[in-house]
């Protein structure tokens, strides 16, 4: 639809057009005539991030992109958006609750509490040496794999809500 309105394409330039953007996303062209319930959830991730870059935007907004994927799932998409990021050139406004999503595909990051901008900065400075109280606490209750570390920043966070 956003073809026709807004490109004004004829019916077989819209067909062409659509299949090379779900080509782009890594689904066959054949899907194009597939229903949304017809397809899983990384298909259906893929499908909407075509049809986002079909106008070529120069921003994009991606609210929670991933966050009813599984784990495997949601690493193919977050790379595939990647490299589609790199091939189409289009920013990213990449709003997540998830702080390891956030972590691996953000160049600058902004932290919000209750609605405002507690702070911001390039991604590796705000996830490893947080300035505000607030983003200390969070970076400091998210798991990590090293249970040596996970018992330190446990004390840490303890420490930081004064117990």
């Amino acid at each position: 639809e956003p073809l026709v309105v807004h490109l004004d394409l004829e019916p077989t330039q819209v067909r062409r057009r659509v299949g090379e953007l779900l080509e782009s996303v890594q689904l066959p062209a054949a899907y194009a005539s597939r229903y949304p319930h017809e397809l899983s959830g990384g298909q259906r991730q893929r499908a909407s991030l075509a049809r986002a870059l079909a106008l070529r935007p120069k921003l994009l907004v991606a609210d929670e992109p991933t966050s009813a994927l599984d784990v495997s799932v949601q690493a193919r998409v977050l790379e595939l958006f990647r490299e589609i990021q790199g091939e189409f050139g289009f920013a990213a406004l990449f709003i997540s609750h998830d702080l390891a999503v956030v972590d691996q595909l953000s160049h600058w990051v902004g932290v919000l509490y209750k609605g405002k901008l507690v702070e911001q900065g390039i991604s590796s400075r705000v996830m490893n040496s947080p300035q505000d109280e607030y983003t200390k606490r969070l970076i400091a209750s998210l798991p990590v794999p090293d249970p040596v570390e996970q018992a330190e920043r446990r004390r840490a966070h303890r420490a930081l809500l004064g117990g």
